[in-house]
């Protein structure tokens, strides 16, 4: 069974939260990156193997709650496997998630799914609404394998502090087939979330585990990481998405519900939330 990792405040406990869609451009295999960067970065001073996944050890609270969330409900929950990866311009991926408010077997068997689904894509992270659920959840595994790391969950998370110091990296996007692009986050973040039984914990993330959760954290708000894409970058990947956006109305016989063609020209935005 999957669960929320965080077994103490120590910064090593932390550190090893990495996600799937962040790699560079390189002739080696992104999985493997992943896992060399895991290891480079944020290893743990022994050659020990990663700890099993816990659960957080934190105390039970019932108001968890920001200003006009809406809570979801029974059938917001409700869902048949397998899972499957929704790609951009899907309209799901825009839509409001809900804050999670039961925490009960169905979810388990919600977060189950999730990393089945991410193992399968070779994936080490996934977001509620990359799957066609619109709900504050978010799971991922540094190693990128089940049965190896750390399976890590957050449920309604919250930023309660981030860096000053910005930080340029090569984003990509399970809900962008191999699309590429430039992307300026916060170095740090400071997150409030719940594990999957419903107990509040505090985590902080520097390095690349804080820009994995920025770039789930913007799905949880209907934000995509081309948002954050000076114009110089995204005209780098402007047919991409326009190949996208033809691939979406071949397949649903509906027009495309966005268009980069027509999408306003502004200044992007760094950091996380609504762009």
């Amino acid at each position: 069974m999957a669960a929320a990792i965080w077994a103490s405040s120590s910064s090593s406990s932390f550190a090893r939260a990495l996600h799937p869609f962040f790699i560079h451009r390189t002739a080696v295999s992104p999985l493997h990156l992943y896992k060399s960067a895991s290891w480079l970065f944020f290893s743990t001073s022994s050659n020990k193997p990663p700890k099993l996944a816990v659960y957080a050890q934190a105390r039970r609270t019932s108001s968890f709650k920001t200003k006009g969330d809406e809570l979801a409900t029974a059938a917001d929950l409700s869902f048949e496997g397998p899972l499957k990866i929704v790609e951009y311009p899907d309209p799901i991926l825009r839509a409001k998630n809900k804050r999670i408010a039961t925490f009960d077997d169905n979810l388990k068997k919600l977060v189950d799914e999730m990393f089945d689904i991410m193992y399968k894509t070779d994936g080490i992270g996934l977001s509620a609404p990359q799957v066609g659920m619109n709900v504050q959840l978010m799971v991922f595994n540094a190693a990128g394998e089940r049965g190896e790391g750390e399976e890590i969950v957050l449920v309604n998370p919250r930023v309660s502090r981030y860096s000053r110091r910005i930080i340029l990296y090569d984003e990509g996007c399970l809900s962008f087939p191999e699309i590429y692009g430039d992307v300026q986050r916060p170095d740090s973040v400071k997150v409030d979330a719940q594990d999957i039984n419903g107990a509040r914990f505090e985590i902080s993330l520097s390095a690349l585990p804080a820009r994995v959760f920025q770039h789930e954290f913007d799905h949880l708000q209907g934000v995509l990481f081309f948002e954050k894409m000076t114009d110089d970058v995204l005209d780098t990947i402007r047919e991409e998405l326009v190949a996208l956006e033809k691939k979406y109305e071949e397949k649903t016989g509906l027009p495309t519900p966005e268009s980069i063609t027509t999408r306003q020209i502004k200044k992007a935005a760094v950091g996380f939330g609504k762009s």
